[in-house]
Order: C-alpha cells, then sequence, then structure tokens
C-alpha cells in the first residue's frame, strides 16, 4: 500500500499538469463537483487532442473516489450510495459490486494501454495498481471491501461487467493477479450459478461469465452460454434492434448489455474453437457485428446538434452508456462506412461534453449521482443507487486507442444532425436487410 501512495505522491504535480493542458484544450467542463453551474454550450466539431483530453479528465474524475478507497479496503467506509426514491427493498450492499465492475469495464482497454510515457502513463499505472488491489479485496471474505456475490440476484449482472473487464484487459487485469485472487474470482462467478437469470438480457450476464470462464482454461457451463447466443439471435427484430426477451422495448438495453456482451461472447468461442451443438460461432459473429454497427448508425443519428439525445426507457440514468456500441466499434476499427472516425467521434464527444456540463451528476465527495443530466433521483428505477450510475464509464472505450491513433488524429466531421439542420446535404437512413 505504500508503494501506491509513493506513486500518487510522485506523479500528483505531473497530474496536475496533464490536466491543466487537456482542460486549456477543451477538456473538462467541470472539474470540482462544487464548482456553480454553467451554461451548456452548443456542441460543435472539436479537434482530436482536446476530445482526449477531455474524456481522459472524464475518466479520471469517476475512477480516483472509487478506486483510491477500494484499493485499500475502504470504499464500504468511504462512498455511502444514494438509493432511488422508489428503491425495491433489496440490500443496499449490491451498489459496490455494481460501482467497481461497472467502472473496472469501461476503463479496461485504456488500462490496457502500453508504450507511452509522461502523465497520461503514471496516472494509468497508478490506476493500474489501485484496480489490482481492489481485485484482490473484492474476493477476500476477510476483507472489509468483500463484494456482495450472494444474496441478491443483481450480483449476477455486475459479475459479469467484473469479468468483462478481464477480458478486455488479460494482460494488466487478470495475469498479475496472485494466485489467490484469480481462485477466489473464479469461485465467486461459479458461485453465481446458482442464480437462475430472468429470460431477459440477463442471460447475457450468465454467458459473459462462462465465456470468461473458458477464456482462462476454468470448466465452463455450454448451456448457459449457448441458451443465450440462441435466444438473443431468436429475439432479433430487424434494423439493428433487438427486443429484450419476446416483447420489444423501446430503451436503450442494445447498448448496454445485447450488442457488445453477444459479440464479445462470441469472440471468445470462436476464439476457443468450441462447438456448441453445430453453432456456427464465426457466422453469428459476422453477423452480429453487422448488426451492432446498423444499430451505431441509428444511435449516431439520436444526437442533436448540441449534443442532446431522446430521454426514453429504462435506466435512463446510466447517462452516456447509451454510446457503449460506438465506442467499441471504434476501438475494434469496425466504424461502418458512414461512421467515420472524426465524425463518429465529434457525435460521441457532443453527447458526454453535454450531459456532462451539469456538475450535479457528480456530488460533492466526488461519486456519481442518481439522474440523467444532473442530479435527479426522480428517474432512477426501483433497482437504481448511485453505485448503478458507473454504467457511464461504457462511453469511455475509445480511449483504449493511443493519442496517436487515427481515431484522435482524424479531421473532425459535423455529425448527421448537425449537417441536416445547418441545411447541409447528409447520407439518408436506409432499413438494412439481411
Amino acid at each position: 500500500m505504500a508503494r501506491l501512495e509513493n506513486a500518487l505522491k510522485d506523479t500528483i504535480m505531473e497530474r496536475r499538469d496533464f490536466i491543466v493542458s487537456a482542460l486549456g484544450a477543451g477538456a473538462l467542463a467541470t472539474t470540482v463537483a462544487a464548482q456553480p453551474a454553467r451554461a451548456a454550450k452548443p456542441a460543435g466539431p472539436s479537434d482530436g487532442m482536446g476530445d482526449r483530453g477531455y474524456m481522459l479528465a472524464l475518466l479520471e474524475k469517476m475512477a480516483v473516489p472509487v478506486l483510491g478507497p477500494m484499493s485499500q479496503g475502504r470504499l464500504h467506509a468511504q462512498f455511502k450510495p444514494e438509493l432511488s426514491p422508489t428503491w425495491d427493498g433489496r440490500s443496499p450492499q449490491v451498489a459496490y459490486l455494481e460501482c467497481f465492475g461497472r467502472l473496472i469495464a469501461g476503463l479496461a482497454p485504456w488500462l490496457a494501454l502500453n508504450g507511452d510515457a509522461g502523465p497520461e502513463a503514471s496516472l494509468r499505472q497508478h490506476l493500474r495498481d489501485q484496480a489490482l488491489a481492489s481485485y484482490a479485496y473484492s474476493v477476500d471474505p476477510s476483507s472489509p471491501d468483500y463484494l456482495k456475490w450472494q444474496g441478491e440476484g443483481q450480483a449476477l449482472v455486475d459479475s459479469a461487467y467484473f469479468s468483462n473487464a478481464l477480458m478486455r484487459a488479460p494482460k494488466v487485469l487478470w495475469e498479475p493477479l496472485d494466485a489467490k485472487t484469480r481462485a477466489g474470482i473464479v469461485r465467486e462467478l461459479k458461485g453465481l450459478r446458482s442464480v437462475s437469470p430472468p429470460y431477459s438480457n440477463w442471460l447475457l450476464f450468465a454467458a459473459m461469465n462462462e465465456a470468461f470462464l473458458l477464456s482462462i482454461g476454468e470448466a465452463w457451463d455450454p448451456i448457459r452460454l449457448g441458451l443465450a447466443i440462441r435466444k438473443i439471435d431468436e429475439w432479433y427484430v430487424g434494423d439493428g434492434w433487438y427486443s429484450d426477451g419476446p416483447h420489444f422495448h423501446f430503451d436503450y438495453y442494445g447498448a448496454y448489455v445485447i450488442h457488445p456482451m453477444l459479440v464479445e461472447i462470441l469472440e471468445v468461442l470462436v476464439a476457443s474453437g468450441e462447438k456448441l451443438n453445430g453453432m456456427d460461432a464465426r457466422a453469428l459473429l459476422d453477423r452480429a457485428w453487422v448488426r451492432m454497427e446498423r444499430y451505431a448508425t441509428s444511435l449516431e443519428r439520436m444526437i442533436s446538434p448540441d449534443g442532446t439525445y431522446p430521454p426514453v426507457g429504462r435506466s435512463l440514468t446510466y447517462r452516456t452508456a447509451v454510446f457503449q456500441p460506438l465506442g467499441l466499434l471504434a476501438l475494434r476499427k469496425r466504424l461502418p462506412a458512414l461512421l467515420p472516425e472524426g465524425k463518429a467521434r465529434s457525435a460521441l464527444l457532443a453527447a458526454q461534453r453535454r450531459i456532462f456540463s451539469n456538475p450535479g451528476n457528480f456530488n460533492a465527495e466526488g461519486y456519481l449521482t442518481l439522474g440523467f443530466c444532473g442530479h435527479q433521483p426522480m428517474l432512477a428505477d426501483v433497482y437504481s443507487n448511485s453505485g448503478s450510475m458507473y454504467l457511464a464509464s461504457l462511453s469511455l472505450l475509445p480511449l483504449g486507442l493511443g493519442a496517436s491513433d487515427s481515431f484522435w488524429t482524424s479531421p473532425a466531421q459535423p455529425w448527421t444532425q448537425k449537417l441536416a439542420y445547418a441545411g447541409q446535404p447528409f447520407a439518408k437512413d436506409h432499413y438494412m436487410e439481411e
């Protein structure tokens, strides 16, 4: 622990210089939660380094208040989660697995970066060390930050984000863990097989854990993995959209869960060479990517000229997690032709800047609040707490691309609604045939 504290002392001035520089390039609109609210400025195309600086400052703002205490076994003592006004009575202890699991899933690609130097590299190494210490505390029953793995079905949901992060950054988050911690993670994930997932996107949470176990050579359950793949495929309703179970819901669960988890589970299955009753995993993966690409073009068209987007559906308080598919496609170099990198970046950053221009998104202790654009607890669902809000980190996936990557160096381009409402030519939208 002393090493972590010394590392922080050694890098604090560098980090301060970095953030000052990033802010000067148009980075985080509000760096301290106590600052007065500022009027949102109209969003427009900006330069890639300013965009990256903004997103990196946002990552630090989300991560430091969580990983700092948890890496010392103090998150439960320091973080007092706000509960939905309509809380359904489940144990509030679920908030801590939600908070850590969701946050680390968004940070993982950036934590996996290597080869750079300077303040960003120092910050990354510091947060990596904190993440590893946090993983150790999370599965140690003697730790004050031992997470609530049993007793609430909610643990299945957030274990999937917890394990998804390990899949996204195995070299820096899984392999460096000591044997006791790795065994503890495997134990807790296998223990969640006692949870029977509802017939909905929850099938993918069970499958994600099995995919992770498969990826590390552990015994895995082909039934839980295969059922999820088959049912999600059956629930495809067309034009890039899936229903969530037998009935269609107009919300953003395709972004929060369905598209990204389906492709990442299928990637593991393809890489393993395992066969599931004649299932052609490669063909299913190729098709899932195409569907996500189509879905992403619809998400991009929802972003208005000033960066707003429709506040519809369940779990709206997850904020910019809506744009996880855009980030994952950018990270994997799968953006469709209608979404060149400069356009996708400008649209994504416009939405982030618009949402996080409101200082009420964070409380005085630096934790995310219940709300969509600011503190709006009345919007929280019965299962929502402030730990749930860290799903917003999933919009940070492009930070897994280094500063010299073309995603950041490509010239900014106006997004679809920016062109449309300026009276400029823009691409027509067409139904996707399969």
